[in-house]
């Protein structure tokens, strides 16, 4: 396989991740006041996920253009 197809791959995993962990943070904030206590944690999973996917998006449409 390819970096490019690597990359793409890659990028697939972290979209699917991502919304995952938007739908988690969705989820908790139409539950409120319950479990408030989880905001931080699942924030900062959610931040993570698209700043990981962000940086992959970033890297593929640098390899793409240097094609």
């Amino acid at each position: 396989m390819s970096d490019l197809e690597d990359l793409k791959k890659k990028v697939r995993k972290l979209q699917s991740r991502a919304g995952t962990a938007k739908m988690e943070l969705h989820d908790l904030a139409e539950d409120l006041p319950v479990n408030w206590s989880e905001i931080k944690t699942v924030a900062e999973k959610t931040f993570d996920a698209f700043a990981q996917l962000d940086a992959a998006k970033k890297e593929l449409h640098a390899l793409e253009d240097s094609r």
